[in-house]
């Protein structure tokens, strides 16, 4: 079962990876940085597949794609925020990290209780408090752009004709 990690509103991009930590050798090592600063219980303790839950404006400040991909590749499956910053949104969506936005599920979790989330039916269950919300899914197009690991990877695979079926 996947663990809920918590962060207030306002969460910016300089906070979620702050420049100091990239560029790295690897990509991926941006993962063990992600948060590091303003979070470190998150970066030492976070488990592949945990999903953070997040306040308002999530991913405010700079237009960073470094902030997505440290999230990323620290191993969570998605973030669910009571809204996003535009660009974050954006970006997150192009690298293949699932985003849901519910103005229920921040008021409804603590820390580490255990989630379940459906990405394709907008499904959130606090498996702690047997509590289940829905939420807006995920299109189909873009559940199809995360499911190939971001729309670089979907438009390797893909023609254009094809993304416009999928709507």
């Amino acid at each position: 079962m996947a663990k809920v990690w918590k962060t207030g509103d306002d969460v910016n991009t300089d906070e979620i990876i702050p420049c100091k930590y990239y560029p790295r050798p690897k990509i991926e090592e941006l993962g063990d940085f992600c948060l590091h600063d303003v979070y470190p219980e998150f970066a030492k303790n976070r488990k592949k597949g945990d999903v953070l839950v997040a306040g308002d404006n999530f991913g405010c400040g700079s237009s960073r794609e470094y902030a997505p991909v440290a999230l990323k590749y620290s191993g969570i499956k998605c973030i669910i925020a009571k809204s996003f910053a535009r660009i974050f949104y954006r970006n997150a969506i192009n690298i293949g990290l699932p985003i849901l936005i519910s103005k229920d599920a921040y008021d409804n979790f603590e820390e580490g209780d255990e989630i379940e989330v459906d990405l394709e039916k907008g499904v959130i269950k606090n498996i702690s408090k047997n509590l289940s919300f829905k939420t807006e899914p995920l299109p189909k197009f873009v559940m199809k752009i995360v499911d190939e690991g971001g729309i670089v990877e979907f438009l390797k695979k893909h023609d254009f004709k094809e993304l416009q079926e999928v709507k």
